[in-house]
């Protein structure tokens, strides 16, 4: 049995010192995959303590993610492209103080819903399975951001709109914003341009939370030793 768990020991310290000469995700993937096997191969039961290592990694990049979004002057955005022509006129006869304040609530509204987004992510890495988990470190450059876009995307739009919703009423004139867009959806003209300011600031605000996580995810496949290898090696350290 000793002699069993310094070879384990060695193996597993070999793997190690490859781990901290790699560069990206896709060279750690084969020495992940040969130190698991190993830990297997010693008796110990590594499938699900990786998982719960890369669980962890996973909750503070996407907890970094949304709380860098949170922060005030985090967004930048702006009416959509098809509404500019009206904000442009609106500036030019004095009443920019109207635009400047119905961006002020898309950008407050935005940062707002990103706080929304942490639990959201946390409920869906606690639903990940062991070959969820095992399948993003194994996967292709965006694997991460790819499964958090596929679980969590309605639920986010259910929890952002609200939010949206309630600082475009804080400017005082939601009500008469909603009515002329009601009209203006149904005049009878082909290719008409988007101008519901809702639905333009939860798309560009999910649109920066994943390009976010995409950021987070490429800090980790770029440099996995320094981003979460300290689980990791704690999971084939243990032999």
């Amino acid at each position: 049995m000793k002699s069993r768990l310094m070879m384990a020991g060695l193996v597993t310290g070999s793997v190690m010192g490859a781990l901290v000469g790699c560069q990206n995700m896709e060279a750690v993937s084969p020495w992940v995959d040969l130190g698991n096997q190993v830990a297997k191969n010693a008796g110990y039961d590594t499938d699900s303590r990786l998982a719960r290592a890369i669980k962890d990694t996973l909750s503070a990049s996407t907890d970094r993610a949304s709380t860098g979004l949170s922060q005030q002057g985090a967004f930048h955005l702006q009416l959509p492209p098809s509404a500019q022509p009206v904000a442009n006129s609106l500036r030019q006869f004095g009443f920019g103080s109207y635009v400047d304040q119905l961006e002020a609530a898309m950008n407050r509204g935005a940062e707002q819903a990103a706080v929304e987004a942490a639990p959201v992510f946390k409920q869906a890495i606690a639903g990940m399975s062991v070959n969820d988990a095992l399948g993003i470190i194994r996967g292709g450059d965006t694997a991460a951001t790819e499964y958090f876009r596929g679980q969590t995307e309605s639920a986010l739009r259910a929890r952002f709109q609200p939010i949206v919703e309630a600082n475009l009423r804080k400017t005082g004139f939601y009500d008469q914003y909603k009515s002329m867009l009601a009209v203006y959806e149904k005049l009878p003209i082909a290719n008409k341009p988007a101008m519901d300011v809702e639905r333009h600031v939860v798309d560009s605000s999910m649109a920066t939370l994943f390009t976010r996580i995409g950021e987070e995810e490429a800090l980790i496949r770029k440099d996995p030793v320094a981003r979460g290898s300290v689980l990791i090696g704690q999971v084939f350290g243990e032999g």
